[in-house]
């Protein structure tokens, strides 16, 4: 399958049969995952502990195992939230979770994942094979605000969208899923909620000013990650956190770069409605699944666009590994938080 603009099909494929089907989670004690689990390569590692592909024993299934680290109370309390919460998001958007493990003398719990093969978003459109296009780019869009959309009416807010937390889930298709709810929170309208975490190339200006934070916070993270995405810029990056909090806060931003003149009006506009400061005037997800940009033909059959350019995505590159880098400083700053020496 090519995503090449000139001619070709953009070809999403159909959503594929959930991994398993929908399952009562309790969390097992009796037990630890090694029991009914062969662990095997190593995956990655994250702010809270690691990751390992894993086989279940009794059925062969592939899995994902995520190790999490519950020393202090707040820290259990933080995945016993996660997961609650996502036992609520059985949608083919989001990753989906399987079973979970506690072993109290470790202080250790063990969530087991959907095993998602395909990689991070930026990661896989950077690769020197990958052509990318402004008609890929409303694709992938649109599957994060269709995510994004089933969270927000079942009142919960992701809170830590970024690139790293948009995975595909094949190595050659075009679908995507939302990973890491750890952040998540429920949301009540009527009641006021504040937070003051987050990624800060991506968290809205009321999470910096610790204000009232809405389902607009997420979509703020959404214009974000379109932004560079279509350009490889980042809107609000500073020299450091400070400053890129005080862009931020102003929440001003232009598409005056050369990365934007082939880009459509709709597009911008889309963003437009995202990045604005009032967290009360933003798009919300629903609203984006109808935004023009956004509310087009993509079909297995559909043609793409015939002014559909083809984006550079040296600038994208660029992020790409500054946020590696980002990454595993952040590594090794967990690994030195759950006491490991180096």
């Amino acid at each position: 399958m090519n995503s090449d603009a000139m001619g070709r099909r953009i070809e999403l494929e159909p959503d594929s049969e959930p991994a398993f089907e929908c399952r009562q989670i309790t969390i097992r004690k009796e037990k630890w995952v090694t029991d009914e689990f062969e662990m095997l390569e190593f995956l990655g590692r994250g702010k809270f502990g690691e990751v390992k592909r894993c086989k279940e024993k009794a059925t062969g299934r592939l899995l994902a195992a995520k190790f999490v680290s519950i020393i202090k109370e707040q820290e259990r309390k933080d995945v016993y939230n996660e997961i609650e919460i996502m036992k609520s998001l059985q949608h083919p958007r989001l990753i989906q979770l399987y079973d979970v493990y506690e072993n109290p003398s470790k202080k250790q719990m063990c969530l087991i994942l959907e095993l998602i093969n395909g990689g991070e978003l930026f990661e896989r459109v950077i690769d020197d094979n990958f052509i990318l296009t402004e008609r890929l780019c409303e694709l992938y869009i649109l599957q994060i605000c269709e995510g994004l959309n089933f969270m927000h009416k079942s009142n919960i807010l992701h809170l830590d969208l970024k690139p790293e937390n948009i995975l595909c889930l094949s190595k050659d298709g075009h679908r995507l899923k939302i990973i890491d709810f750890g952040l998540a929170r429920r949301f009540n309208p009527a009641q006021a909620l504040k937070v003051l975490f987050g990624t800060p190339e991506f968290v809205a200006p009321e999470v910096v000013s610790y204000d009232k934070i809405g389902y607009g916070t997420d979509m703020w993270s959404v214009g974000v990650i379109c932004y560079v995405l279509l350009s490889g810029l980042s809107p609000f990056m500073g020299d450091n956190d400070c400053e890129t909090y005080n862009n931020i806060t102003r929440a001003e931003f232009d598409f005056d770069d050369e990365s934007f003149v082939d880009i459509s009006d709709e597009a911008k506009d889309f963003i437009n409605k995202l990045l604005v400061k009032d967290l009360n005037k933003r798009m919300l997800a629903s609203q984006s699944l109808n935004h023009p940009w956004l509310n087009k033909s993509i079909t297995p059959t559909a043609q793409p666009l015939p002014d559909d350019k083809i984006i550079n995505t040296k600038n994208l590159r660029r992020f790409v590994i500054r946020r590696r880098w980002q990454k595993a400083v952040n590594a090794l700053l967990a690994l030195k938080r759950l006491g490991l020496n180096f």
